[in-house]
């Protein structure tokens, strides 16, 4: 197979093609994704996405899509005529929706979305806009309407606003891509939650996640799998703390790439992992490299250069890079950096790593005594206006100003002003949740600060509808709770991840009550017919396998009203 990747054009749109044997595989790739989407109107790539597969049925090929942060994919392997009907549908369908289905895709998309557990350190890092949204629900698909997809997709998904890739032994004959004319889009605006980094928060789950922004180079694709080999010696094999020690790279497209640590840890070995991963971190700032680590993560980097199918597996990658005005590199030049990179190299990337790094600590845990800065978790400051106070002693209390909504609790304050606004949740109970662009949220449940019909009034008309979300009835209205709560506001990052945590949590004892119940259910028939059980036996048994499947379903109960009250 010939490593060339070779650039050509197929109806307007810049193709490239590396040659392979057996089934062809080709993908469309679209500057698009969640983060040129707003908060309120989240989902809407997605939701277009799904559309444009529908009328692909059920086809013999393997074919998908995926909406990512900046860009969305349409991909198919199969045979030459399959791919030319894949790609044609697609692009036919991009230009003409198949409406009739949009309840159903968006009930789809809503499924889909309860089995998700988007990761929350975009959330702190970007905020609640731009890149930071993929850590949010798709608040929007609910209200989408069929001209808001229409021109979206007139808009995103032209033909000057694509790549298309194909590797095969050729170019499939008579392809045709009918897509409108449009224009290339930039890439999406980096924006900033965290006024100053190395910074870090606490949260539920048991490992510790790091991640930080570097030039994307080599040298940082070559820190990230030295990382790895330091993480999993000290944490894995030589403390034997952790199960899973890895990292990831991933290419942000825009001279700048991501480089993801984790670790996991048990409750008792909390302590130890954190303390373990950030002498890791230590030890590559302060420059202790070894060759023998560099040497073998190059030694992987080469063979996957050098592999038989470097170029098609390069494709979909490079179609990104084209996208974003990045012209992919040959194989020769990045052979040649490959090999070029000391360990000096690597400290370089350390040191920038930690000035950018985003560290998830465990629940009850702080890194501060490691130089990191504790993440925002609340304003600065107050907006001046009226008044709410709580009925309850020590409650919170709610400002409603003209420039925005406050919430103080427990000597912490959150503030959203209604120009920094990037969604508010509308139920029709009367409550509304106000989420910044910083990712912060106030909670005004006119109920319980005893708010006015005309302030509330008020408060609806100082936002843009477009901002407005509009959700179902929840079950019964919440309260504000004293203290630094997601649900007072004062801490409302934690509102955005509320409900995957429910949903993994009811999905778990829920399986666990329904098999146990099975269990008890063919004891109950079935056991009484074992000659050498008595029926003082059997029926204590029964009573025994019935009350602890009640205990399992009980939580799953409990679970189910609280993600329904969210």
């Amino acid at each position: 197979m010939s490593q060339a990747m070779h650039h050509t054009e197929v109806d307007g749109i810049p193709t490239l093609f590396a040659y392979a044997t057996g089934p062809m595989r080709a993908g469309l790739v679209f500057r698009v994704g969640v983060a040129d989407e707003t908060l309120a109107r989240s989902g809407i790539t997605h939701l277009v996405e799904h559309l444009a597969l529908h009328r692909q049925g059920l086809a013999d090929y393997h074919f998908n899509g995926a909406t990512k942060g900046a860009f969305t994919h349409f991909h198919a392997e199969g045979a030459e005529h399959e791919i030319v009907a894949y790609l044609e549908g697609v692009c036919a369908s991009l230009t003409d929706l198949p409406m009739e289905r949009l309840e159903t895709e968006k009930e789809i998309l809503r499924t889909e979305e309860a089995r998700r557990e988007p990761g929350q350190l975009p959330l702190w890092r970007y905020g609640a806009q731009g890149y930071g949204l993929v850590s949010y629900p798709e608040w929007g698909v609910r209200e989408l309407r069929q001209d808001d997809l229409r021109q979206w997709a007139e808009t995103w998904f032209t033909r000057d606003n694509a790549v298309l890739w194909i590797a095969g032994e050729r170019l499939p004959a008579g392809l045709s891509l009918k897509l409108p004319a449009g224009r290339r889009r930039a890439m999406p605006v980096v924006t900033s939650a965290l006024p100053t980094t190395p910074a870090y928060f606490s949260d539920g789950k048991g490992g510790v996640l790091l991640d930080s922004v570097v030039g994307d180079s080599t040298a940082a694709r070559l820190y990230a799998g030295v990382l790895e080999r330091e993480l999993s010696r000290a944490l894995r094999q030589e403390g034997g703390y952790s199960y899973t020690a890895a990292t990831d790279y991933t290419p942000r497209r825009d001279g700048f790439a991501l480089v993801t640590a984790f670790a996991d840890a048990l409750p008792a070995k909390q302590d130890a992992v954190l303390g373990g991963f950030v002498d890791v971190l230590a030890g590559l700032q302060a420059g202790r490299i070894a060759q023998g680590d560099l040497d073998a993560v190059r030694a992987r980097a080469d063979a996957s250069l050098t592999a038989s199918d470097a170029a098609v597996r390069r494709l979909p990658g490079a179609a990104e890079d084209l996208l974003a005005h990045r012209p992919p590199r040959g194989f020769d030049d990045l052979r040649s950096e490959l090999w070029a990179v000391t360990p000096q190299h690597l400290y370089g990337v350390a040191l920038e790593a930690a000035g950018t790094a985003l560290l998830q600590a465990p629940a009850g845990h702080s890194a501060d005594w490691a130089g990191y800065a504790p993440a925002p978790t609340g304003s600065s400051y107050a907006v001046t206006g009226t008044t709410f106070g709580s009925p309850r002693a020590g409650g919170p209390s709610l400002i409603v100003g003209s420039e925005g909504v406050s919430v103080t609790a427990g000597g912490q304050t959150a503030t959203v002003l209604y120009r920094a606004c990037a969604a508010v949740l509308n139920w029709p109970d009367g409550g509304r949740r106000f989420i910044g662009h910083d990712g912060l949220a106030v909670e005004v449940e006119p109920g319980a600060y005893g708010i006015d019909a005309h302030t509330m009034a008020t408060i609806d008309a100082a936002v843009h509808p477009s901002e407005v979300v509009r959700l179902p009835p929840r079950q019964r209205q919440p309260r504000p709770e004293a203290g630094g709560s997601a649900g007072s506001g004062a801490s409302g990052k934690a509102a955005a991840r509320r409900t995957g945590g429910q949903t993994a949590l009811l999905v778990i004892f829920g399986v666990l009550a329904g098999l146990w119940s099975l269990l008890a259910l063919a004891y109950t028939v079935f056991g009484f017919s074992d000659p050498e059980t008595t029926t003082g036996e059997w029926a204590a048994l029964t009573v025994f396998l019935w009350a602890v499947g009640a205990l399992l379903a009980w939580p799953a109960v409990r679970v189910l009203r609280g993600t329904r009250r969210g």
